[in-house]
């Protein structure tokens, strides 16, 4: 059994939301020495090293309480894969799930970035991003609009690069904005903010206080939106992506970017906030969204998965002389690149945009040092990883790639018919360089969490137990 150190509990410890951390630490590891050490980042209200019940010992787990949410990621963003004390192994710090919360999985970084205000109809995106800018570096901005006037409905998102800012912004902006992070209460809302469907006044997109510390992005079905073909003449600025391989927000947004004009890129997730393998992608213009569906429909992205992109519904009225003129020279234009070959559609590719042969086998949002040679076979393991794969396992020769750039690797090795494996190394520093590098983070659309594997038991002429 586990209890908190002895110690008064303060009565609501998720308030503010989003404050307290869970810290994998050393066992040696003490409370003075975790206050000490997170005391930079803003006022710690609590620190518990969790204990076993009967030895009393430190089971090498800790929360540290902060008063404030920014405080609280800020420390997070700083702390995580850092050593405390020489001789320890790198701590892992994560935003502790609300005592409330039934889910079983940690909070993710990337559901903390993403902030819900309530703007003036008047504001137009650039607005929205110059009021919040000063929080933060923003990633993009979003208005939604009515699906038939195209009329502002007085909500916004803005997606932040960092938790830690997108906490500051929802602590320091002004009061009239009620910025909170994102979340629709219903899939109806949900679906009602990208359809701009009747109703939807400002209160129905306001999150119960009980549902601030949970976060899921809108959730929205391809089948509610109708899917088009280039060959009727349906040309609109937005699309769907659909994909087999857990992709992030973030390799959507690269991948779609390198076709200039984009406006808008969200990646549609259940109310639980797993991914549902569908995008929604809008731009400027017409011609950049049937290029980017001409080419990256059938991209292999990561190698061996292929992106399904189609046309959908934007709401916009194409029956006008200019909408019927403005899609015929589309058409004239995608049939002309279709027909004619690579020659022809060289006239619009944009720059930086490289075909399928250019890209790279590995395809991940951390920066890899360059590769490095094997260890012997035959060298010693000092140090072991365990990893667990999400949805899936990566191929040997990737991990081995990805793996062996931190130096002194000896092998891979996958657990048959599990989505665990193992990472041999010759060296203790070069293991625990590749985990800090690597834990939490996304290769080929495989998420990744690296940990310290169990060391092996010492040999015993004891019978073992039958129990």
């Amino acid at each position: 059994m586990e209890e908190y150190q002895s110690k008064q509990v303060p009565e609501n410890l998720d308030d503010p939301p989003n404050s307290r951390l869970f810290a994998v630490t050393s066992r040696s590891i003490t409370e003075d020495e975790l206050r000490e050490s997170f005391s930079v980042f803003g006022d710690i209200q609590g620190v518990w090293v969790v204990k076993d019940k009967q030895t009393k010992e430190s089971k090498g787990i800790s929360y540290v309480k902060f008063a404030k949410s920014s405080q609280a990621c800020l420390a997070m963003e700083e702390m995580h894969g850092k050593v405390l004390m020489e001789g320890t192994k790198p701590i892992k710090v994560f935003i502790a799930q609300s005592r409330s919360s039934n889910r079983h999985r940690d909070v993710e970084d990337e559901e903390l970035t993403r902030i819900f205000v309530m703007i003036p109809k008047t504001f137009s995106e650039e607005d929205l991003k110059d009021t919040f800018k000063e929080y933060g570096d923003i990633e993009y901005c979003v208005i939604i609009k009515n699906k038939f006037t195209g009329e502002s409905k007085g909500l916004g998102y803005v997606r932040y690069y960092k938790p830690s800012q997108a906490a500051l912004a929802i602590e320091n902006c002004d009061k009239t904005y009620r910025a909170i992070l994102a979340e629709p209460r219903t899939k109806a809302a949900a679906t009602d903010e990208y359809s701009g469907g009747g109703g939807g006044g400002r209160a129905d997109y306001v999150p119960s206080a009980d549902s601030m510390n949970q976060y899921a992005l809108p959730m929205a079905d391809p089948g509610n939106y109708p899917v088009m073909d280039y060959r009727s003449g349906d040309f609109t600025r937005c699309l769907m992506m659909s994909t087999r391989a857990a992709l992030t927000q973030e390799q959507i947004f690269a991948l779609f970017d390198l076709i200039p004009g984009m406006e808008y890129c969200e990646l549609q997730r259940d109310a639980y906030g797993m991914s549902k393998g569908h995008a929604l992608i809008r731009y400027s213009n017409l011609g950049s969204a049937v290029y980017a569906k001409e080419k990256l429909n059938g991209f292999e992205y990561p190698p061996g998965n292929r992106l399904a992109v189609n046309f959908v519904d934007d709401g916009e009225d194409r029956s006008s002389p200019v909408g019927r003129m403005a899609m015929q020279f589309v058409a004239t234009q995608m049939m002309s690149a279709v027909w004619n070959g690579p020659s022809t559609s060289q006239v619009m590719k944009p720059p930086g945009f490289s075909p399928v042969s250019q890209m790279s086998r590995i395809q991940t949002d951390v920066n890899l040092p360059p590769l490095k040679k094997l260890a012997p076979p035959d060298s010693k393991s000092k140090e072991r990883l365990f990893v667990v794969f999400s949805p899936s396992p990566l191929p040997p020769d990737v991990l081995e790639d990805v793996f062996c750039r931190f130096g002194s690797l000896i092998e891979v090795h996958l657990v048959p018919g599990r989505k665990v494996g193992y990472m041999k190394y010759a060296d203790k520093q070069c293991a625990d360089e590749a985990m800090a590098a690597l834990h939490g983070r996304v290769v080929n659309g495989v998420k990744m969490k690296v940990m310290l594997a169990d060391p092996p038991r010492e040999e015993s002429h004891k019978r073992p137990r039958n129990f």
